[in-house]
C-alpha cells in the first residue's frame, strides 16, 4: 500500500512539475515586442508613433489612439492609417514610462515628436512578412472602424 501511495505521489508531483514548466514557457512570450519594433531595448512598455499620434502597448499588444473624444485601445490602428507601414515609420521608445496611460504625456510627445519626426536610425527586430510590398497590412477587423496597418520600422531615440 505504501508503494502504491508513493507511486501516485510521484506521478502527481511529475504532472504538477510539468504543468508549472508549461506555464512558465507560455508566459515568456507575453509582452514580447512586435517584429516591427526596434532592436536593442528591454524593459520597455510603450512606443510612441509620431506619424499617427498613437502609442503601442507592448504588453497588451494594442495601439492606443485618440478618437471619438477618448483614448481608444485596439489591436489595429484607426481606419485612416490602415496602410501605415509600421516597419518604415518612426518609433519613439518610451523607456522611462511604465504606467498604464502613456497618453498622459501626449501634449509633450506631440510637440517633441511631431509628425514626420526622425531621430537616430533603428533596425527592426524582424523583417517584413512580404518583402515585395511596401506596406505590411493587418487583416483588421472589418466593419468595426478599427481596421488598420500593422507594420512600421520607424526610429526612436530611446528617450522620452
Amino acid at each position: 500500500m505504501k508503494t502504491l501511495k508513493l507511486i501516485v505521489f510521484a506521478i502527481v508531483f511529475l504532472v504538477g512539475t510539468n504543468a508549472i514548466q508549461a506555464q512558465v514557457s507560455v508566459n515568456v512570450n507575453i509582452g514580447s515586442p512586435p517584429a516591427w519594433g526596434p532592436v536593442g531595448y528591454s524593459a520597455v512598455d510603450y512606443y510612441y508613433l509620431p506619424d499617427v499620434e498613437a502609442y503601442y502597448d507592448i504588453r497588451n499588444t494594442q495601439f492606443i489612439y485618440f478618437g471619438r473624444g477618448q483614448w481608444i485601445r485596439s489591436r489595429n490602428l484607426p481606419t485612416q492609417y490602415r496602410n501605415y507601414n509600421l516597419y518604415n515609420g518612426y518609433k519613439v521608445v518610451l523607456n522611462d514610462y511604465h504606467g498604464s496611460r502613456p497618453y498622459s504625456n501626449f501634449k509633450n510627445h506631440k510637440v517633441k515628436y511631431y509628425k514626420g519626426y526622425k531621430g537616430k536610425p533603428q533596425k527592426s527586430i524582424g523583417s517584413h512578412q512580404n518583402r515585395n510590398s511596401k506596406v505590411y497590412k493587418s487583416n483588421g477587423n472589418k466593419g468595426n472602424g478599427n481596421k488598420g496597418g500593422k507594420g512600421n520600422n520607424g526610429h526612436g531615440n530611446g528617450k522620452h
